[in-house]
């Protein structure tokens, strides 16, 4: 029989397993949950909306025979609405939006069987690569809590490395699925543009940039979730290539022998720490002894259009989603409601035009197709996940006055995961290396467009070869 004081040892998939054999019910499940947010909330600040109620109501209204029934699953505080629970963006200026609908990744969420029971810290509008906010404040990392978890999705990552959840809702506009993974040693997957819808009400986010998905423990957790709520909505503007079968039939599937380059220099020339090139170049060795083809290589973009064309695309959405909320609160938006950095931007982009913004997009057209071409060649690129072992709280955040010092420390988290959010292809940070200082890090593996098959069939091959399930940081034991 299963014991819920081994909720921690099991992945997503495995209660889902214990719901089903009726080893356990989905309260029982909740209640664990709920315990550890109240046990360990407090040193982390993941979880910043207690939704434990709805969650109660949703069980005692009967679940859906789901792939997930009766799992505890925590949303990111950002894009995934979840109707009659706030959805703050952490943001002041949106400290008390209430969601009257869901969104229909919320929906599917739901119809898989999870439980949702809150929402987990986002800096504002997913801005920068940490999670701290003024609303909200800081999200400390379980591995050691003067340090960031990363972000956007650090709340996220946070709560699944401290044992809350197996896994939880995240998203990634600039790394920010991968980057938390890196920093909280968990298994983070971008997928594809458009695998995850972004309706009803947006089509996409970011032009394409943005993407949702989870950050877990387990591949097979990524691969499933990913199954329960990948494919096209009612009114989508485009699809991303269908997969040929379950990705979940993927995990433990032979990869075969693949082509795989290895690349140490961040493609926006950031200086890159030497633990994260010892990271990659781990990987690539273990690569290598798994029976796969490995060589150097060097994926050379134009960096100025990545920055400049990314940096437009975030901006001017910045600003539409201020006038947007400014409209519904009948008032204009001041320096007041939003955090120091974004007003910057909000407040420069305005002499942007419409035909800066047409170029902006065919620039990340551009990009993605390099990074088609390159791939070509490839199966597979290696990198490091971020350039830089996760910061010190405070380096990163939005309200940090040397703005130069801020732009320096960010381009050192984005200078490998950007590109891909620019480009549109899949790309995962896998848990593979942690440094003498005992912080994880992570390593960046990109596929081809549409093609999460492969990475996940390699992930799990990595998974299996170097365990890292079980690696917890001290504050969850």
């Amino acid at each position: 029989m299963a014991r819920i004081d081994e909720y921690e040892q099991q992945d997503a998939l495995g209660l889902a397993a214990w719901v089903r054999a009726g080893e356990v019910s989905p309260c029982d499940l909740l209640e664990a949950a709920v315990a550890r947010v109240e046990e360990r909330n407090a040193a982390l600040n993941a979880v910043v909306i207690r939704a434990f109620e709805e969650g109660r109501k949703a069980i005692d209204a009967g679940l859906p025979e789901g792939p997930f029934r009766g799992v505890p699953w925590l949303l990111k505080d950002l894009h995934a609405a979840w109707k009659g629970v706030r959805l703050t963006s952490g943001s002041r200026f949106f400290a008390d939006n209430v969601s009257d609908y869901d969104t229909e990744l919320t929906a599917r969420y739901k119809r898989a069987g999870l439980v949702l029971f809150g929402r987990t810290a986002s800096p504002e509008f997913g801005g920068t690569s940490t999670t701290e906010s003024i609303l909200h404040g800081a999200t400390r990392n379980p591995w050691k809590p003067t340090h960031s978890a990363g972000g956007s999705s650090g709340g996220a990552a946070a709560a699944v490395a401290a044992g809350i959840v197996p896994a939880a809702h995240a998203t990634d506009g600039g790394g920010s699925i991968r980057i938390p993974a890196s920093c909280c040693g968990l298994f983070g997957m971008k997928p594809t543009r458009a695998r995850v819808p972004s309706g009803p009400k947006l089509g996409e986010g970011w032009s394409g940039m943005s993407v949702q998905h989870a950050v877990s423990r387990s591949v097979r957790d990524s691969a499933a979730l990913l199954d329960a709520v990948s494919g096209p909505a009612i009114g989508d503007p485009y699809d991303a290539p269908p997969p040929a079968r379950p990705f979940l039939a993927e995990v433990g599937a032979h990869p075969g022998r693949l082509r795989i380059a290895v690349q140490v220099s961040a493609f926006n020339g950031a200086e890159v720490d030497p633990d994260c090139v010892a990271a990659a170049r781990d990987a690539a060795d273990l690569c290598r002894s798994l029976g796969h083809d490995v060589a150097e290589a060097e994926l050379l973009v134009d960096r100025e259009l990545l920055a400049r064309s990314s940096g437009t695309i975030i901006g001017a959405s910045l600003r539409a989603t201020l006038l947007e909320r400014a409209a519904e609160l009948g008032r204009d938006v001041t320096a007041d409601d939003v955090e120091p950095l974004n007003w910057l931007i909000a407040e420069q982009i305005k002499q942007t035009t419409a035909a800066d913004y047409a170029a902006a997009l065919r620039g990340i057209h551009r990009l993605g197709r390099e990074v088609s071409r390159f791939l070509e060649r490839y199966d597979v690129l290696v990198t490091p996940t971020m350039a830089t072992p996760p910061l010190p709280l405070g380096r990163l955040a939005l309200t940090r006055s040397d703005f130069p010092g801020l732009v320096t420390d960010l381009s050192r988290t984005i200078g490998f995961t950007q590109l891909f959010n620019a480009s549109g292809h899949p790309a995962m940070s896998v848990p593979l290396y942690w440094n003498s200082a005992g912080l994880p890090i992570g390593v960046q593996f990109a596929g081809r467009f549409g093609d999460e098959a492969t990475l996940f069939r390699l992930a799990a091959q990595l998974e299996s070869a170097r365990p890292w399930f079980l690696r917890r940081p001290a504050s969850s034991n």
